[in-house]
């Protein structure tokens, strides 16, 4: 087959790509230059263009989740890049017109515009540094380091305090007579200040004393270490405070009370009335906030344009979008705060389900995928071939991908299982169904250590590799009738190796290649790729999914987790993806003995260990750190590893291993393969073993600092053992005894099923840290709970009534809804490692 050169960027993609920069620039990066965000143009550039095209690598140098998750400033700095790449080579004349540098000049005044890490809203069309875009100094006197520490929490602008939401309210609503004040009760103090001056309370220590009284009697208050607030509390003022009462010597006081001195106009902000409480930095004082919240509220509120489109908003009674941003912030009820904190999480969940079903709507009516019919004898004899059976929950899954993979439309599905539930085989069937249907395919992983597993695993499968494979010594594929050519390619791959795989891929003389992000950010070119799978997807981002299937035209996409995903996740991260799912184990394996393990019961743990290596066994070690830190206290694999081999098992030292991400391929490569082979007897590890790695002869899973991992990531190292017929134990080591951790550890004592602990772990821990590290591909809400399943439902259903009816989302009432759900980034996640 004859190979085609590599190609440029079509000379109008690059003109289109950077008119649309120029405009952005225009806009100081507001992501606004084109309808529903840059993103949805630059994944259309990786859909259609050819095989090789040069815009892979600079496409590929977005975040995971896009340009729309950028800062202002870094979308410059993006832009640049671009420029100065394209501007003056594939570019006409026309394009030329502002020269490369006039971008990056920018980059400056796009970071003092940019709006920090809590994402961008529509706002109103006034123009920058006006209106909802007016910088948050706008709302009040504040000096440039609360304007800092503003910015840390997300606020630059009057837009972004109005959706700086408060994390609860304290009642103060119960104002009390001084005379009728009693210890540990909440409540609220208005009166006129007698006495007020700095107290010195002993070492140096300077505090705020004053004494209020109203017309029962009067109070003592105080605020410690606060001296300065003396003179901001004048005698004859009247003020209010809010707060609890606690005693000094034997009488009612109130001890850093919230306050407010009611001759001022902002009166209300701070006491008498629920007062909202806000997630702070160091140094930022809550009244500040709560100051500029009002500000916002009472004088840009009403600028905030509807998000909802009428007929929404009249079934739901929901109230607008102005009113409930208000009640947020400062209710006049709890009732009332609730409605509204409903009605703004209902909103962000409608932008999310628009979002994904778009994009779902999109990819089916394309119908421009290969055709791939898998004939039944051909899978007959790909089953009859293995040796073991295969489970119904496989057989099903097998079928579903068979009729998706039959029709035209691109497949886009999600294949999750429980940790040995046997998606890989499942995978399997279909890539080799591929590959007879004349179509290459390709897996990507996010680790070379999963990718290296796969790898192994698929040639054992199809009978590549000599001496015994699951087809019984095969060298020919039995369902193929011929040898299958697969290869690997990571970012370890020789420079050599790499040239030749490429060349293969390229002139089709591979059927399979199984690899890293090498495989969309190398000059890697599928001549006819069929089936893309990705594997571990919560580890990937929509840019590089987006970028595996634009390697060859439109293939197919089957993304495999083994991380159980809760019912609200899987309509959210995968709400584009139909959904197969494994929830059966194969037969023969042995329930995991799992338990909690404090300080004192470790050296009953190492006698297990040594009993199991003595009996031909292998034993895993799993240490949260690769190298000791001072700020964390916890072990870590490198120190732990000299310790097990010096102080615990010296007599076992030869037959022990380190593995780490920082550590060369090669040295990784050694070290699994002494593990895999059995010359290593125990495995200390970083959390890269947490998925994909199979060693069947392993029984002990030893996890050191367990409390700092999540439970599904417990759960994926408990999967490590257990996976033969040998009983299997799983210890979860924990140096603190915290009630919190101790009752999350004992989860996993009780529970055995992934997709239980799961849900567990979403409500215990929220979405931000399911996957066991933020994640910046998870939709940024600001009130809405991916544990609402039932709100969530809701929003599904009415975004597929408003697509049903306006599949393009160009009604005017749809408009402001099209933006934000153009602008939500709702898959894919940064790597763990």
């Amino acid at each position: 087959m004859r190979s085609r050169p590599a190609a440029r960027p079509p000379v109008d993609a690059v003109v289109t790509l950077l008119k649309m920069l120029r405009a952005e620039q225009r806009r100081e990066f507001d992501d606004g230059a084109v309808s529903g965000g840059l993103d949805g143009y630059l994944r259309g550039v990786l859909a259609h263009a050819e095989p090789g095209n040069a815009l892979y690598p600079i496409v590929a140098a977005l975040p995971r989740d896009g340009y729309g998750s950028l800062s202002r400033a870094k979308r410059a700095a993006w832009a640049s890049q671009v420029v100065s790449r394209y501007g003056g080579k594939a570019a006409p004349r026309e394009s030329r017109r502002a020269p490369a540098a006039s971008v990056p000049a920018v980059e400056a005044q796009a970071a003092s515009k940019e709006h920090g890490p809590r994402g961008k809203r529509d706002s109103s069309k006034s123009a920058p540094g006006t209106g909802l875009q007016a910088p948050v100094a706008t709302l009040g006197r504040i000096q440039q380091v609360t304007v800092d520490r503003l910015a840390r929490v997300g606020v630059t602008s009057v837009e972004d305090m109005l959706w700086y939401f408060p994390t609860r309210h304290v009642d103060f609503t119960n104002v009390k007579p001084i005379a009728e004040l009693f210890v540990g009760q909440a409540a609220t103090v208005i009166g006129t200040i007698q006495k007020s001056r700095v107290a010195f309370m002993g070492k140096g220590r300077r505090s705020t004393e004053i004494v209020v009284k109203d017309a029962s009697g009067s109070l003592r208050v105080l605020w410690f270490n606060q001296a300065y607030l003396a003179k901001q509390m004048p005698e004859g003022a009247r003020i209010g405070l809010a707060g609890n009462v606690t005693a000094y010597r034997g009488k009612p006081q109130l001890t850093s009370p919230e306050w407010e001195l009611l001759d001022r106009e902002e009166s209300g902000t701070h006491v008498g009335r629920y007062v909202p409480v806000y997630a702070l930095t160091q140094g930022l004082p809550g009244r500040t906030v709560r100051k500029l919240a009002r500000a916002a509220v009472e004088q840009y509120a009403d600028l905030v344009p509807e998000s909802l489109p009428p007929e929404v908003l009249e079934e739901t009674d929901y109230p607008p979008e102005a009113e409930a941003i208000r009640e947020l912030h400062f209710p006049q009820s709890m009732e009332a705060r609730d409605r509204a904190r409903e009605r703004l999480a209902f909103q962000e969940l409608l932008s999310i389900q628009v979002a994904v079903l778009s994009r779902k709507r999109e990819a089916r009516a394309r119908r421009d995928a290969p055709v791939i019919r898998l004939a039944g004898d051909f899978i007959q004899t790909f089953v009859d071939a293995l040796p073991f059976e295969l489970t119904n929950a496989q057989i099903r899954a097998i079928t579903e991908l068979r009729s998706d993979l039959g029709r035209d439309e691109p497949m886009a599905r999600l294949l999750q299982g429980d940790v040995g539930s046997g998606k890989t085989v499942v995978a399997a069937a279909v890539m080799l169904g591929t590959v007879a249907a004349g179509y290459q395919a390709a897996l990507m992983a996010p680790t070379e250590v999963l990718a290296e597993q796969h790898y192994a695993t698929f040639r054992r499968i199809f009978g590549v590799e000599d001496g015994e494979s699951l087809f019984h010594d095969y060298s020919v594929s039995p369902a193929l009738g011929r040898p299958v050519r697969i290869a690997l390619l990571t970012g370890a791959t020789k420079a050599g190796k790499k040239r030749q795989v490429q060349a293969a891929l390229k002139q089709g003389e591979l059927d399979i290649v199984v690899g890293t992000h090498a495989l969309i950010t190398e000059r890697v070119g599928l001549e006819r790729l069929g089936l893309a799978v990705v594997d571990e997807q919560h580890r990937f981002g929509v840019m590089q999914r987006d970028a595996l299937r634009g390697k060859g035209g439109s293939p197919h996409l089957l993304v495999m987790t083994a991380t159980p995903i809760p019912r609200t996740l899987a309509l959210t991260i995968y709400g584009d993806l139909d959904v197969s799912r494994l929830d059966e184990m194969p037969p023969g394996r042995q329930p995991i003995e799992t338990r909690f393990i404090g300080p004192e019961e470790r050296e009953e743990v190492y006698v297990k260990v040594r009993e199991e290596v003595a009996a031909g066994r292998q034993v895993f070690v799993i240490c949260p750190l690769v190298e000791e830190s001072e700020a964390i206290e916890a072990r870590s694999a490198v120190e732990e590893f000299e310790r097990l081999r010096s102080a615990v098992f010296p007599d076992l030292s030869e037959r022990m291993r380190l593995l780490h991400g920082r550590m060369a391929s090669a040295d990784k490569e050694r070290a699994m393969a002494d593990f895999r082979s059995g010359k290593a007897a125990i495995l200390v590890s970083t959390a890269v073993v947490e998925v994909g790695v199979d060693v069947p002869n392993a029984t002990v899973m030893l996890i050191e600092g367990a409390d700092r991992f999540g439970l599904s990531q417990l759960h994926q190292f408990r999967g490590r053992v257990g996976r033969a017929e040998h009983q299997s134990f799983c210890y979860l080591l924990s140096e603190t005894d915290g009630d919190a951790a101790r009752k999350r550890l004992t989860l996993m004592e009780r529970m055995s099923d992934g997709f239980d602990l799961a849900e567990a772990d979403l409500e215990m821990r929220g979405p931000g840290e399911y996957f066991g590290t933020r994640q910046s591909g998870l939709p940024d809400l600001r009130v809405a709970k991916l544990t609402d399943h039932t709100l969530l439902l809701q929003a599904r259903n009415y975004a597929e009534r408003i697509l049903e009816r306006d599949p393009n989302l160009r009604a005017p009432e749809h408009q402001p809804l099209a933006r934000r759900a153009g602008r939500l980034s709702v898959e894919g996640a940064e790597a763990v490692h």
